[in-house]
């Protein structure tokens, strides 16, 4: 079924109810396909919320700001 972007914008959450249902969306834009809106495929099973953030935290073992403290990267952002 297509939907206008306006329309899935403002429905967001009803879509994502009808699609959790198993219903599939094409987002048009002007009426040209833009995007699909499915449910997940058997390659995309549900993660658990502890595996998701297991997950995140060995994604960012090891990573850091350099030399900069938190708070002048976020002084930097409001530049």
């Amino acid at each position: 079924m297509n939907i206008g972007a306006y329309e899935a914008r403002t429905h967001l959450a009803h879509l994502l109810d009808e699609v959790a249902a198993g219903r599939r969306f094409t987002i048009t834009k002007h009426g040209v396909p833009v995007a699909v809106i499915a449910p997940p495929g058997p390659g995309h099973p549900p993660e658990s919320r502890q595996a998701t953030l297991a997950a995140l935290r060995e994604f960012r073992r090891g990573l850091t700001l350099g030399q900069l403290e938190l708070s002048t990267l976020i002084q930097e952002g409001r530049r």
